[in-house]
């Protein structure tokens, strides 16, 4: 038997273990330590922005007319009125959006990860989503306005405002749904094709309802950017204080374009109604994101 025979066959002293122990438990404390105090630290700023709305912009919703009427035909110093106008603004061009850009980013997501992963025009794909994502709002603004007004003679509308904000929601769409989609194991796929299911009909029936929760959740913060933007409003539309349901044309009165509006109003009534609009865009993203949970969890494969 050999000297290194010998050495292998000695017992290791618990000494040992308890060294290394000792060393992994101080990095799991030290790493628990830091990341507790980043999520402290991520969370002041969050909630002091969040907490500074509620006491500022609580008044005014706790106003009964605040959600039934406009401040159609009120002077800047007036109290009162209501953001009707601006909330179904808000939505209507939300919704036009959401209902181009979704399906489309949806679509390009499947195609990337399911059946152009290493094709040219997947690439090609993937280069101009790279693109589209750093452009900015007031850019995407300038290219539907020479595109849509200047070049095709619209006039100005909510529905091109719905445009410009359909180039500034695809690429997260599309980014977010991709890697949802390869989050999906490839077992799952593989057993569907196993028993002889199409492609097609495993992505629809396997493959996207697997993904639905975190799709729905990259959806929703990119209706989050797009209902906040303020460029599309002011080059597009222009803000109005009544209510307009006509998308085709004729200003239009959004919640973001209420902030724009009323911080050039030095009165308290501006200020109000300012953190006011403020408000009622959170809440309203806080009802959206509840709905699409509640959606996302009755949509998802059941075990």
């Amino acid at each position: 038997m050999t000297t290194s025979d010998l050495e292998l066959q000695r017992p290791i002293k618990r000494s040992t273990f308890q060294g290394v122990g000792g060393r992994r438990r101080t990095s799991n404390w030290l790493a628990t330590g830091l990341i507790t105090i980043s999520v402290v630290i991520a969370l002041i700023p969050l909630i002091w922005v969040i907490g500074t709305v509620i006491v500022k912009g609580l008044p005014s919703l706790l106003s009964p007319t605040w959600f039934t009427n406009s401040f159609s035909g009120m002077s800047a110093s007036a109290e009162g009125g209501g953001i009707y106008h601006a909330l179904i603004g808000t939505i209507l061009q939300g919704l036009v959006c959401s209902i181009i850009a979704i399906p489309l980013g949806i679509f390009v997501a499947i195609f990337l990860v399911e059946y152009g992963r290493r094709g040219r025009m997947a690439r090609t794909t993937t280069f101009m989503v790279d693109i589209l994502s750093g452009v900015p709002s007031i850019v995407a603004a300038l290219f539907i306005y020479a595109l849509w007004i200047a070049t095709f003679g619209f006039p100005k509308s909510a529905f091109a405002v719905s445009l410009a904000l359909v180039l500034l929601m695809v690429p997260v769409v599309i980014r977010s749904t991709e890697e949802m989609l390869r989050i999906v194991p490839q077992d799952l796929r593989e057993a569907s094709y196993a028993l002889g299911v199409p492609k097609w009909k495993t992505i629809v029936r396997i493959v996207l309802p697997t993904a639905l929760p975190g799709i729905i959740t990259g959806v929703m913060l990119a209706v989050a950017r797009v209902l906040g933007e303020t460029a599309p409003l002011l080059i597009l539309v222009g803000y109005a204080p009544f209510i307009n349901f006509d998308m085709m044309s004729g200003e239009m009165g959004t919640l973001p374009g209420v902030m724009v509006a009323e911080m050039n109003n030095p009165t308290a009534a501006g200020e109000a109604r300012t953190w006011g609009a403020a408000l009622t865009l959170i809440l309203l993203m806080a009802i959206l994101n509840i709905i699409a949970k509640v959606i996302g969890h009755y949509s998802t494969v059941r075990k």
